[in-house]
């Protein structure tokens, strides 16, 4: 079965803007990567000021390797949409906090076809 992967970032109010605009200039860049399965952005609506990222995986192997290539380079400015543009210092980031929770996918249900 696959693994998820939650990534809960605590967005001060003034920041959730910026984040969904990130990740939208960001999109598509996960899906090419071997054994990915699905994405989400997660906006807090009450309650809370986190909102989760959430990464549906085939196997841990591809998420390590997700997070070691790819990943790892948008995030260091190597990728498009990493830095704030040549010669750039990297923007602030829009998260003032964040914790990685992983999951097995042990039962799983989608609607019955008609």
């Amino acid at each position: 079965m696959s693994i998820v992967k939650i990534n809960a970032l605590t967005v001060p109010a003034e920041q959730r803007e910026v984040l969904e605009k990130r990740f939208g200039a960001r999109a598509g860049t996960v899906d090419s990567s071997d054994g990915f399965e699905w994405f989400e952005l997660l906006r807090p609506v009450e309650g809370t000021d986190q909102y989760l990222v959430y990464t549906r995986w085939r196997d841990e192997e591809s998420f390590q390797a997700w997070m070691e290539g790819p990943m790892k380079a948008a995030h260091q400015g190597g990728a498009q949409g990493g830095a704030g543009g040549e010669g750039g210092e990297r923007p602030k980031p829009a998260a003032s906090g964040s914790t990685l929770w992983s999951f097995e996918v042990v039962q799983q249900a989608g609607p019955k076809q008609v």
